[in-house]
């Protein structure tokens, strides 16, 4: 998604910065290049011409044009519009903590994918410390109330099917059942249609009617393109949503559906879903966004998804064998687990500066990871524990059980090194900022007793993680 986008921006900001000095020729030259990359990736005509304009006119101040970095100054007014563009402010759930339960109402059309939505938007509320009961009111795609069902069997979530059509009498019963069941939120999948029709508007009016939900979330797919926008301002009219989850975000489309909703409607963008895994539903901050599409990569998310992994992991005694600076191949197994549940490989590197562009161009082996665990694997306890023993015949030995050659075990333990040595490196100045505190540097007691110290600090290298350190690791993933 917005990989074109992403492309031919830079290329109009590579061009700027090559010419030092820029003139107001310059400018309205830059911009047009601009108007035209938004209009290929689909976005609103409307909405590119109210950007383009007031871009263009901040970009003609003084202070811009008469500043030693005119360039620059350039690149931060696309950015800065492009992130009001996307709605300037993180938009959130309202859910109130003295209600039980707060009942959130999805709607959208068929194939905008609601009904995984539902179940992701279920897990991330879970991961909060919530209660959550999922709702199947979609009594007209065969198997919706299956597929509700089992998705929430996996995430282990309760969910409320009832009986008979009646979608209406299902939502209400389904909200009676959570409030039955001390669950604090309600999430109400509703039925799609192929298209908007008077029948779908007026089954959702009802169901919204029935249970007076707090936040009325609609489902739209970032590859439908800008046409999106027509169906989102009728459901807008009729249902008055709260805000959108744009599912999908991980296809090839162009994207102007999701650059298009907010100005178009004034309806903001809470969420984005790439891929399949439940733990894909992200809350959406706009400026993040904007800066990855002017390729500047995002590792604020980065390093919020890595110490989420830890927090769900509490490996307090890997975490104090890391202290020790004694790094072995189960806790290089074990690193390169958590990256595989921060999204893999390539979502670590996308998250990076000009990290797209590697990902687009075929520099990065998604599958790096999967022939490190097979080699891991074919090791003994002892050689795993204690690398130092691996000798000559153990390398062919090893190479042979995973069906690779010497010489990727040889590589293998040569990324270990290295990592080992980065791990040292990090826990080092870890320890220097500890003693400038007065600390001894071991992980301290929380309220109830259980080791962990602060959240950075339980997540080995992330806290202190420099983009030298994040590039040193997509080095070693290579």
């Amino acid at each position: 998604m917005f990989d074109n986008l992403q492309d031919q921006l830079q290329e109009v900001f590579d061009d700027l910065k090559g010419k030092g000095r820029l003139t107001e020729d310059d400018i309205r030259v830059a911009m047009r290049r601009v108007r035209m990359a938004l209009l290929e990736a689909d976005v609103s005509f409307k909405v590119v011409k109210g950007f383009v304009s007031k871009a263009s006119a901040r970009c003609m101040e003084a202070d811009v044009l008469e500043s030693l970095t005119p360039a620059q100054n350039v690149i931060k007014v696309v950015l800065d519009e492009l992130t009001n563009l996307l709605g300037e402010t993180d938009a959130r759930i309202n859910l109130r903590p003295n209600k039980h339960p707060n009942v959130i109402m999805l709607v959208g059309l068929q194939g905008s994918g609601k009904t995984t939505a539902a179940a992701k938007l279920a897990y991330l509320l879970k991961g909060e410390g919530h209660h959550p009961l999922l709702v199947a009111c979609d009594v007209y795609r065969p198997a919706a109330a299956d597929q509700l069902q089992t998705l929430g069997g996996e995430i282990g979530v309760r969910v409320y099917r009832g009986e008979g059509t009646d979608p209406v009498k299902i939502a209400k019963e389904g909200v009676q059942c959570a409030i039955d069941n001390l669950c604090d939120v309600a999430i109400v999948d509703t039925a799609g249609r192929l298209h908007v029709d008077e029948e779908m508007m007026v089954e959702a009016e009802s169901i919204k009617a029935a249970v007076d939900p707090d936040e009325v979330l609609m489902v739209v797919d970032a590859m439908t393109g800008q046409d999106v926008v027509n169906v989102v301002e009728t459901f807008s009219a009729r249902v008055d949503f709260d805000g959108v989850i744009m599912s999908k975000m991980d296809g090839d489309a162009r994207g102007g559906g999701a650059l298009s909703i907010r100005e178009s409607t004034g309806k903001p963008i809470k969420f984005i879903s790439s891929g399949e895994k439940p733990q894909s539903l992200e809350v959406f901050h706009p400026d993040r966004m904007a800066r990855r599409i002017l390729g500047m990569g995002d590792v604020v998310s980065l390093i919020e998804s890595a110490v989420k992994v830890q927090q769900q992991e509490e490996e307090a005694e890997a975490t104090e064998r890391l202290r020790r600076m004694d790094l072995n191949l189960n806790d290089f197994l074990d690193m390169n687990r958590q990256i595989r549940k921060m999204g893999g490989v390539g979502k670590l590197i996308s998250a990076l500066p000009g990290g797209d562009k590697m990902m687009a161009q075929g520099q990065v082996d998604e599958h790096a990871l999967d022939r490190m665990e097979v080699i891991i694997n074919s090791m003994t306890k002892e050689e795993r524990e204690k690398p130092d023993v691996i000798n000559g015949s153990r390398r062919a030995r090893i190479a042979a059980g995973a069906g690779v050659t010497v010489t990727a075990v040889n590589q293998l333990m040569k990324q270990y090194a290295e990592t080992r040595k980065q791990v040292k490196k990090m826990m080092a100045a870890y320890g220097d900022m500890d003693q400038a505190h007065g600390k001894k540097g071991r992980p301290k007691k929380g309220k109830k007793g259980k080791k962990g110290g602060s959240k950075m600090r339980r997540m080995p290298g992330v806290g202190g993680m420099s983009l030298a350190d994040i590039k040193k690791i997509q080095q070693m993933m290579e």
